[in-house]
C-alpha cells in the first residue's frame, strides 16, 4: 500500500470518528412541535428559550438571543427548501447544544431561495468549537436536502416522533 493510500485511509477513519450526529445534539425538551410564534423574532426566541431552560442558561437568555439575532442580521440562516439553521458561538458554553422546531405556518425568514421556513435547527457552540460547528451545520444541511425527510419532519405531531424520524434518517446514511 502506498503512503498516500495509507494516509487517505487514516484520514477517512479519523473523519469517521468526528461524525456529528444531529440526533445526539437534540433532546425531547429542546424540540418543539409546533412552535407557537408566527414571526421570525418570536420563533428564534422560542428556540433560545428551549436551550436556555434545558441547559441552565436562563440568566444568559438575552445574551444567547442577541448572539443568534446578530448572526441572523449578517445573513439569513434560511438555507432554502423551508429550512433555517440559526446558529451562534457563545463564550462559556462547554459543548454544542441544539434546539429544533416546526413552524405551525410557513414564516418569512429572508431565506436564500425566498421560500418561507417551516423547519428550524438552532445550534449554539462554544467559541473554540468553530470546526465542530461547521461539521454540525454541514451534517444538518446534508440531512435536510432529502425532500421526503423534510416532509416527514414537518408533519410530525410531537418531539418524540421528530427525534425518531431524525434518528432513522441518520442511521440510513
Amino acid at each position: 500500500m502506498s503512503q498516500a493510500s495509507a494516509q487517505g485511509g487514516a484520514e477517512s477513519a479519523a473523519a469517521g470518528l468526528n461524525v456529528i450526529r444531529v440526533s445526539d445534539l437534540l433532546a425531547p425538551e429542546r424540540v418543539k412541535v409546533p412552535l407557537d410564534s408566527l414571526d421570525k423574532e418570536g420563533i428564534l426566541l422560542e428556540l433560545v428559550d428551549l436551550v436556555a431552560s434545558s441547559e441552565g442558561l436562563t440568566t444568559q437568555r438575552d445574551e444567547v438571543y442577541q448572539a443568534i439575532w446578530e448572526r441572523e442580521e449578517v445573513l439569513s440562516t434560511g438555507i432554502g427548501e423551508g429550512v433555517a439553521l440559526p446558529h451562534a458561538k457563545l463564550g462559556g458554553l462547554e459543548a454544542m447544544v441544539m434546539a429544533a422546531g416546526v413552524c405551525r405556518e410557513p414564516v418569512d425568514f429572508g431565506a436564500l431561495d425566498s421560500e418561507p421556513v417551516r423547519l428550524l435547527f438552532l445550534l449554539l457552540s462554544p467559541e473554540a468549537a468553530a470546526g465542530s460547528q461547521v461539521r454540525a451545520l454541514s451534517r444538518i444541511s446534508r440531512l435536510v436536502r432529502d425532500e421526503s425527510l423534510r416532509k416527514r419532519l414537518v408533519s410530525v405531531e410531537d418531539a418524540g416522533r421528530f427525534l425518531q424520524v431524525l434518528e432513522d434518517a441518520e442511521r440510513a446514511i
